[in-house]
């Protein structure tokens, strides 16, 4: 008997202990140098700078958005998938749901529960372990904003380590938050900050992955479910097979929502006895994951990364970008027109369909913008490549997957794959050279069937026919390829002069062959420049030819319309001259004198079947079906390589600018053969017709007397 005062004092023991404690902590995180929790030397001035940074700068990744140009949702780009939603536009069930679940005292503490400390101090020390928490909706929103604003892999460390010091300082700056922000925005901010597992960061992507709604629709119901899931995201996760936890918390929180007046205590009873429903949604991320309908736009957008990756405006490196891209809640809209992009998906492949090994494919840009219109080839957008053949390229692992007729290979253009040979479209290249340094389209030269270079050390390149022999200017030069006449005409302007242009008109050299054949110490010998040796994609051939179309104004491509911020406003970037200028807008420059360009257009009709306005085409030409196809003033020029390895036609009016190629990328030896040498020549002049119909006719500037000669 006298040992049972004792006994009891010892059952008093925790419970004193919790109130000794509770206290204690609550006095620390009030103190504003809380060197006696374990802080040591961090002072109230280095809590203060945590709490400005916190205000300032945490807000939580979010999705970006793609866009067609007709406002059709395209992908989205996430690490954390989240959209930043108002409270205003949240449910109030859902707001007193998450309330119910999570801090019950929210709105009549300051940041910190000292009830709650107490509380849980009790229950963990009597259960052994960790059975309650006492972080307040404050508390977690302050773990989850330093967790956000991480910059190094320490300081997401010390965001989520389980240690007290770590709690001490979370307490400390909820204290701090509460006096800057209202509850209301704290509540905010931790609703759109939370994870609701599959996925989900905050509350528009947990309303969307799980009832497939917005979060202003969301019941009663559906708002305990999501609000239950926080605490722990697996073990409640509604979608498993076995949904009595997650029944059982959801109700638990219906039961809280009663107790605290959000609910009548009939109606939290009569919700507790509702089956679970769910809806589950699976948000689309990423090019792949485009829908079938738009599966083509899979290679613009894979266009988008790669041209985004390197804007200066989004990082100092790729990885910085992408993360951008990823975590910035970007709205941005693709160039592409819905209808160009119709007509170019249309008229690619007319004749091999995705199970070929040629790819054939169109790239239209806009002049005077450098926007792309339409990216289209004869290929589906897709990882799957488990069907694919083997490559036939002997030179590559047996093992190796050809890209059709799944691929993400950027076969178009504006990502690591160096192009196609280009054959004699780089005949522009030296006639444009020439024609800015004042040469006349009326320059003439007796080509003949072989020609020797004596400037290129005795090369002695050849027509591909006896009948382009003969006196050429550059319009019945251009019409026919002769390709001993650019030779000459190359020699003339110089061929450092005719590559330094090219660069200047967006090409880029990807092999080590090119580099080598264009860098300043070789460039005025690479003679067979002007034939096309070099290898180009669509992309590149059909910006550089819009630029002509555009009186010899480049604008860099670009694959969108616009790009919004988080907050409405247009992505910028600041120039080397400190001008703002939005990363959107064109980028243009002029690289040749408008009259040179309008002269080179004029000898570009001929290839065409178009009449020039001021010379002779000589009486034939080497794609005359395209004028009557486009049925419009129409310039270009075809190219082949060796054995026609590869073919191609680079079409353009005052619109449009179009470049067409037909090649194997698996394997470089495959040739496409004379016989598909028209494929081209048709994608481009059908995608022209189509694309402008109904469009009012336009007709090229002529050029000045002085250019012609």
């Amino acid at each position: 008997m006298s040992f049972r005062p004792l006994a009891s004092a010892h059952r008093c023991v925790p419970l004193l202990r919790a109130g000794l404690i509770a206290g204690i902590i609550v006095a620390a995180v009030a103190y504003p140098i809380v060197a006696a929790a374990g802080i040591g030397a961090q002072s109230g001035a280095e809590f203060s700078k945590h709490k400005a940074d916190l205000l300032r700068t945490s807000m939580p990744a979010e999705t970006s958005y793609v866009y067609a140009a007709d406002g059709t949702l395209l992908t989205m780009f996430y690490e954390e998938y989240r959209q930043y939603t108002k409270l205003s536009q949240i449910a109030p069930s859902m707001q007193q749901a998450m309330v119910a679940a999570e801090d019950n005292r929210f709105y009549q503490h300051r940041g910190v529960d000292p009830k709650g400390v107490a509380r849980a101090f009790v229950a963990n020390s009597t259960s052994g372990g960790v059975s309650q928490g006492a972080s307040t909706i404050t508390m977690q929103y302050v773990r989850m904003a330093l967790r956000d604003s991480a910059t190094t892999p320490q300081e997401v460390q010390d965001a989520t380590a389980q240690t007290s010091l770590r709690k001490i300082r979370e307490m400390r700056l909820a204290l701090d938050v509460e006096k800057e922000m209202s509850k209301e925005d704290i509540l905010e901010r931790y609703l759109n900050s939370a994870y609701f597992g599959h996925r989900a960061y905050g509350i528009y992507a947990a309303a969307q992955i799980f009832f497939s709604k917005k979060p202003k629709e969301l019941t009663p119901v559906e708002s305990a479910t999501l609000a239950g899931l926080v605490k722990s995201p697996s073990e409640y996760d509604p979608v498993t097979s076995d949904q009595k936890d997650a029944v059982g918390r959801r109700n638990y929180v219906l039961e809280r929502m009663g107790q605290l007046g959000y609910l009548s205590p009939d109606e939290a009873t009569r919700l507790r006895t509702e089956p679970l429903r769910i809806d589950q949604s699976d948000p689309r991320n990423d090019c792949a994951s485009i829908p079938d309908k738009y599966n083509t736009l899979g290679f613009a957008c894979d266009y988008l990364k790669n041209w985004w990756s390197s804007q200066p405006a989004f990082g100092e490196n790729r990885l910085e970008r992408i993360d951008k891209l990823r975590r910035g809640g970007y709205r941005i809209v693709l160039s592409i027109d819905p209808k160009i992009q119709e007509a170019a998906e249309k008229n690619v492949g007319a004749k091999d369909g995705t199970g070929s090994p040629f790819a054939n494919g169109v790239v239209v840009s806009e002049p005077g913008t450098g926007r792309v219109k339409a990216m289209a080839v004869n290929r589906k957008y897709s990882l799957d490549t488990d069907d694919n053949p083997s490559t036939s390229n002997p030179e590559a692992d047996p093992k190796m997957k050809a890209n059709y007729p799944n691929t993400v290979a950027p076969l178009l253009g504006g990502g690591s794959l160096a192009g196609y040979q280009a054959g004699s479209t780089f005949k522009m290249f030296p006639m444009l050279a020439a024609l800015d340094a004042g040469m006349p389209l009326s320059t003439s030269f007796n080509a003949p069937h072989k020609y020797r270079s004596e400037v290129y050390d005795g090369w002695s390149p050849s027509n591909a026919s006896g009948a382009m022999s003969g006196t050429q200017t550059m319009w019945s030069g251009f019409g026919k390829s002769v390709n001993t006449y650019f030779v000459w005409l190359e020699e003339k302007v110089g061929a450092d002069r005719a590559v330094r242009l090219a660069e200047q008109l967006g090409l880029r050299w990807r092999t080590d062959v090119d580099r080598a054949q264009a860098s300043p110490e070789k460039a005025k010998k690479w003679g067979a420049f002007t034939l096309g040796v070099s290898d180009a994609t669509p992309l590149e051939l059909a910006n550089a030819y819009a630029a002509i179309a555009a009186d010899g104004r480049y604008c860099e491509a670009i694959p969108v319309l616009s790009i919004t911020t988080r907050d409405g406003t247009p992505a910028t970037y600041r120039t080397p001259s400190g001008l703002e200028r939005e990363v959107a807008k064109p980028r243009c420059r002029q690289v040749v004198s408008a009259d040179a360009a309008r002269a080179a257009t004029d000898a570009a009709r001929c290839p065409t079947g178009d009449t020039p306005a001021r010379g002779s085409c000589g009486g034939w030409s080497t794609a005359d079906s395209v004028r009557g196809t486009v049925g419009r003033p129409v310039a270009g020029k075809t190219g082949t390589t060796d054995s026609t390895r590869a073919a191609w036609f680079v079409g353009y009016t005052p619109e449009l600018a179009a470049a067409s190629f037909i090649a194997d990328p698996d394997n470089p030896f495959n040739a496409v053969g004379d016989g598909q040498s028209q494929t081209p020549i048709a994608a481009v002049a059908n995608t022209l017709k189509d694309a402008l119909k109904d469009a009012p006719k336009r007709d090229f500037t002529p050029p000045s007397d002085h250019l012609v000669g």
